[in-house]
């Protein structure tokens, strides 16, 4: 049982499996200033942007430093109604029309589409990931959008001769995109979206789409849309679309609701999810007589208090130290639970309930960018199955069920201690790197922590990366940054002084 003095017990040999680099992607929406002001600005008055693609130099450089592997694209709920394809979102710019956008109730230029988004993500060197428009959207629209990307994409003759083949070719981009990863619609299930759907329709839908956009190009992964990973909706989607997928599609936010302690302990909901899931999946499995893997995409996360940030109004969080913590304890879940989940994509990239916030001037780094940096460079390799004992929050949670649970759940099993840790043994498997997350308001603690009779690092240098402030309100903004990393190296006398409120990454 957790005692009131914290320990922590790591064995590089007790491993759980390879972190996959792509729970550290992207979401770029049409939502906000995410995409026009954010990454797309041709028009910026001092000269911020790259003449010949319109896109920020100085917003893409810093998103290099995250290593974001894949961009979700284009929503999100603006995908419901979304029209791809020409004149709307493809085709030369001064014909594509204004329209009404109905998720956000604005209106969309069109002035950013689909070869912008696949020249952004060669930019980025990173892969594109399409949502489907399953609400306003035809079976038709969708084959349409996967040839105009990937035709030729599994042909050995390059002279296919396709409609939309060819329009890719007349918009001036010869070879096919290969878009790996569609999803089958975004939050189907919500009463907000354009064309909601009950679990059955949408299962049935999804399964008649998923056969055709096989049909043609057998080399895609599909995702299907998820809710929560703890809804029935889950368990009836599953059970119709697991023998058709790819990837499961589960979204959660977490919430501060100005307490500090409902902020960092909300993960524990995704950690929950994410085991319902995985259960979810191997019951359909097993149910249905594949043997396949299915995994989660958890392609939308973040702390997000719609209250405090409105959606229709931009939904730009700008984020404290609190909201830091509650960050790097996201990414430990996702760490922790690396045999489940593959993808995951943080929401938004830019502005948008994002690490970065731009102006027409330049940009600052939002508290929560330090952590997403930390762990998309440093915890990567073999999750680790680490033993912590640590003393236990008990007070209110969001959401409510959290807190009910902990009454009825025993010993390690606990979601809502103090002490939040993840570990990675690198590639190399000379180096084991440790995350700790310490999530209470006042408390410090000296943690022990012991490795296994494998792993002697005693008076060994150690490299650690803290993210900390005095004030847990403190945040970043145009007249500065307070809330940073800051590096330093220390001589490993097997236990490690953690300040109250505080991340740090080792690595040994």
């Amino acid at each position: 049982m957790p005692t009131s003095s914290p320990i922590i017990h790591i064995d590089p040999a007790r491993t759980i499996s390879r972190v996959d680099p792509r729970i550290y992607s992207g979401f770029t929406e049409h939502m906000g200033r995410c995409i026009y002001g954010g990454i797309y600005e041709p028009e910026n008055p001092n000269s911020l942007a790259d003449p010949n693609t319109g896109f920020r130099k100085d917003v893409l450089s810093v998103l290099k430093e995250l290593n974001v592997p894949i961009f979700r694209y284009p929503g999100g709920n603006f995908v419901s109604s979304y029209r791809w394809q020409a004149t709307d979102g493809i085709g030369p710019k001064h014909l594509r029309p204004r329209r009404p956008e109905l998720a956000w109730l604005t209106e969309e230029s069109n002035q950013f589409g689909t070869d912008e988004f696949m020249q952004f993500c060669k930019a980025m060197n990173a892969e594109p990931y399409i949502c489907l428009n399953m609400g306003t959207g035809t079976l038709e629209d969708a084959l349409a959008w996967l040839e105009y990307c990937n035709r030729l994409a599994f042909l050995l003759n390059s002279s296919a001769n396709t409609y939309y083949a060819n329009l890719r070719r007349q918009n001036g981009h010869s070879e096919p995109y290969k878009v790996k990863y569609w999803s089958l619609g975004n939050e189907v299930w919500g009463p907000w979206q354009v064309g909601q759907m009950e679990s059955q329709d949408y299962a049935k839908k999804a399964f008649q789409w998923a056969k055709a956009l096989k049909l043609l190009d057998p080399s895609i992964q599909l995702i299907s849309c998820g809710e929560t990973g703890y809804a029935d909706w889950d368990r009836v989607t599953l059970k119709k679309l697991v023998t058709v997928v790819d990837y499961h599609s589960i979204h959660i936010y977490t919430v501060s609701e100005g307490n500090h302690a409902v902020n960092v302990i909300g993960p524990a909901a995704a950690e929950k999810a994410l085991e319902i899931t995985k259960s979810l999946i191997d019951l359909a499995k097993i149910e249905s007589g594949i043997d396949k893997q299915v995994t989660v995409c958890f392609d939308e996360w973040n702390v997000w208090d719609p209250v405090r940030a409105p959606g229709e109004k931009g939904a730009e969080e700008h984020y404290d130290l609190s909201d830091a913590l509650a960050v790097a304890s996201w990414l430990n879940v996702f760490v922790r639970k690396a045999d489940i989940v593959k993808i995951a994509c943080i929401a938004q990239s830019v502005n948008v309930i994002s690490p970065i916030i731009t102006s027409p001037k330049g940009l600052f780094k939002q508290t929560t960018f330090y952590p997403l940096k930390l762990f998309a460079t440093l915890m990567q390799g073999t999750s680790l199955n680490v033993h912590v004992e640590s003393p236990l929050y008990t007070g209110q949670t969001v959401p409510e069920w959290i807190e009910k649970l902990e009454k009825n759940s025993g010993g390690d099993e606990k979601l809502t201690k103090y002490i939040d840790v993840s570990a990675v043994l690198s590639d190399s498997k000379d180096e084991v790197r440790v995350a700790i997350v310490n999530r209470h308001a006042t408390e410090g603690y000296t943690i022990p922590i012991r490795f296994g009779p494998a792993c002697d690092v005693l008076g060994e240098k150690v490299k650690v990366h803290e993210v900390w402030s005095a004030d847990l309100k403190d945040n970043n903004g145009w007249d500065g940054e307070r809330v940073q990393t800051v590096e330093k190296e220390l001589p490993w006398s097997g236990e490690y002084s953690v300040k109250q409120h505080s991340f740090q990454c080792k690595s040994s």
